[in-house]
């Protein structure tokens, strides 16, 4: 139960419709394809027993036999070997490791080296970053008796591990060099569909995180949906323990240490990002269309629209520490004449862009899983990518009823006119007049019909 004052957010149940949305097919005729596919997945990888004092000096004394020699010096020299070993191995192999500076895209980095030449599978480049990490600090008395673990939060150098996979393209595993050694696993769906339809024989033109050019979209669609499936887990966790332990954690324990001490990583869900692609036929076409449905929609969207959207039935929670959550409807910077339609609800967000120049995006992306309230754990998968396509099922839907009902200018203003009184029947003027028809024509769009009226007794009526 929430406290007094405070909404607790409650979601609705989750339900994947088996057909498109009514913004697909109001615009069927105009497209040659959609596909539904997982962009940027983020997997936070944990040692659980790692993160707390006892768990901690646990695990320590089936490694060292004893926790005699944890101190803060002996932790510090485990960072300083991590670091040691990093560049010692990235020299002998040939391998760069960058220093990067606060604020650099080093996925950009990355990407460059990719495009620089051939690279082979494995790793191929070492990026290294301060930021905030789990750091424990031992205190202990004057006869050198442990009194305290305490969990810290320091900022400390990352060491981002770049590797080139068969089966899952370009993966980061972004690791600490402080024990429990926390990680970080960065994917893309995408990279993972571009290689299983290169496997089956299926022609694309990609750009960036984007097939921009499907000549065969039907063939293209079902592999891209077996990323949303919950048996993706599975493969997720295969390529996870295919990398982290040998190419990364291997600098700071090696093989051995690891299986004397127990060290296995837990996986959990932070960050997803689930996008609709509606491939045009036509790129101007798409432009103009999405132009008018961005132009209408923007200034007609209130917090009970938004609620629906994300399918909950209140506010975001709100944080005293970290301030009111945003709720709002923006309209993205133009870039290259290209829109950005925004919709935040606390850490969740749909987007809906233009991509390329016939591609047609929605994205419904989780900032924090938590936010979703179904579960974070690696096996949850299914439910994740379920609720982020109901997301992007209402907020197509949303966009469509907007379209529909729009109205055009100057037929409010006639609609509420009051009628005159009735006119006398002549034969000047009759009820098929030209002119009483031009001057009732809004209120008879609009009024049922009488009793009696031939649009009622017509034998060609259908009842609802």
């Amino acid at each position: 139960m929430a406290p007094t004052g405070q909404l607790r957010q409650v979601w609705c149940a989750v339900y994947r419709s088996p057909v498109p949305d009514a913004l697909t097919v109001r615009y069927g005729d105009l497209l040659t394809g959609t596909y539904d596919c997982v962009d940027r997945i983020v997997l936070n990888a944990y040692f659980a027993l790692g993160h707390g004092p006892g768990g901690f000096r646990t695990w320590w004394r089936r490694w060292q036999g004893g926790d005699d020699n944890l101190d803060n010096t002996h932790l510090m020299r485990l960072a300083g070997r991590f670091a040691r070993r990093v560049r010692g191995w990235a020299k002998a192999n040939d391998v760069p490791v960058i220093a990067c500076k606060a604020g650099e895209r080093k996925h950009l980095i990355a990407q460059e080296h990719l495009d620089a030449g051939p690279v082979r599978p494995g790793l191929f480049l070492v990026l290294v970053a301060r930021a905030p990490a789990l750091v424990w600090k031992v205190t202990r008395s004057k006869t050198g008796v442990i009194v305290n673990v305490e969990k810290t939060s320091q900022y400390v150098n990352h060491y981002s591990f770049h590797i080139l996979d068969r089966t899952w393209g370009h993966v980061t595993i972004k690791m600490s060099g402080h024990p429990p050694f926390g990680a970080q696993v960065i994917l893309n769906g995408h990279e993972y569909v571009a290689a299983a339809a290169t496997r089956a024989g299926v022609d694309f033109g990609k750009e960036g995180n984007c097939f921009t050019v499907v000549p065969g979209p039907a063939r293209l669609a079902p592999i891209a949906d077996t990323v949303s499936h919950s048996e993706t887990a599975g493969r997720l966790r295969e390529v996870c323990d295919r990398w982290i332990y040998s190419a990364c954690l291997c600098f700071g324990l090696d093989v051995a240490d690891q299986e004397a001490s127990g060290f296995v990583y837990d996986y959990s869900i932070y960050q997803v990002e689930y996008s609709r692609n509606l491939l045009f036929a036509n790129g101007a076409r798409m432009q103009r269309t999405f132009d008018a449905i961005v132009d209408r929609t923007r200034s007609r969207l209130d917090v009970k629209k938004i609620r629906t959207m994300f399918g909950a039935k209140a506010r975001p929670h709100r944080d005293r520490a970290t301030g009111p959550p945003r709720l709002e409807a923006v309209i993205g910077t133009p870039t290259y004449d290209l829109t950005n339609f925004k919709v935040h609800f606390g850490r969740l967000t749909l987007k809906a862009y233009t991509k390329g120049e016939r591609v047609l995006r929605v994205e419904a992306i989780a900032h924090n899983t938590r936010d979703l309230q179904c579960g974070r754990v690696l096996d949850r998968w299914g439910d994740i990518t379920a609720r982020l396509a109901d997301m992007a099922d209402r907020f197509c839907t949303a966009l469509d009823c907007v379209d529909v009902a729009f109205i055009p200018d100057g037929l409010l203003d006639e609609l509420p006119t009051p009628p005159s009184s009735a006119p006398s029947v002549s034969a000047a003027s009759t009820s098929t007049s030209p002119v009483c028809v031009t001057r009732s024509l809004p209120w008879s769009r609009w009024r049922c019909p009488p009793p009696g009226s031939p649009s009622l007794n017509s034998p060609t009526r259908q009842e609802p």
